[in-house]
């Protein structure tokens, strides 16, 4: 999570909206507070136009539609809005209201972790994600070795956790039934 904008000490969700439609940088909204997002390494970006690449492949004959990192998750229950960096809707895409680029129903998030979100990531961002009923899996990517771990939600409060190592296996997304090798997610990593 990025450092906290202080120029005010809460804002509203309205205000929120407003500042981040007129603002050259994107920040997320945590409970009133404002956080600056931090630009992503070039292994960060790799990794994830590969996964929008691989996912791209996977929901071409599937009711579903992908999305990167410009597009907004409102997470209601949690007071909060932020930026995955992949999210996949299937069926209808729902937004926030009186919004045109705030997602309100993924069923799969995806975050490639960096050395300043890991812990949040995994922690309390995990705990906000798990509040969107929609979301049926959850998908940490590391930066630094082919290593993916995987939460596949089987009932409101039951996740299974999966973990996936070596660029010669392969994880299969279970909301999307479609399995992406790791080589394809860290095609080319090794160059930076």
């Amino acid at each position: 999570m990025g450092e906290p904008l202080a120029k005010k000490l809460y804002y509203s969700k309205e205000e929120y909206l407003e500042i981040e439609a007129a603002a050259d940088y994107k920040s997320e909204y945590y409970q009133g507070e404002l956080f600056a997002m931090s630009g992503g390494s070039p292994k960060h970006s790799i990794i994830s136009f590969n996964l929008i690449r691989e996912i791209g492949q996977g929901l071409r004959n599937k009711n579903c539609i992908g999305f990167e990192s410009n597009m907004k998750l409102e997470i209601a229950e949690a007071d909060a809005y932020v930026y995955p960096d992949l999210m996949v809707v299937c069926g209808d895409v729902k937004l926030a209201e009186n919004t045109t680029d705030v997602i309100t129903n993924p069923v799969l998030i995806i975050e490639v972790l960096s050395p300043g979100t890991e812990a949040f990531d995994r922690g309390k961002k995990f705990e906000y994600y798990r509040s969107v009923e929609s979301l049926k899996e959850y998908v940490l990517v590391s930066q630094d070795k082919p290593r993916v771990e995987a939460y596949f939600r089987k009932d409101r409060n039951n996740w299974q956790y999966t973990v996936i190592e070596g660029i010669e296996k392969s994880i299969v997304f279970k909301s999307l039934d479609y399995e992406v090798k790791l080589e394809e997610i860290y095609y080319k990593t090794e160059l930076i």
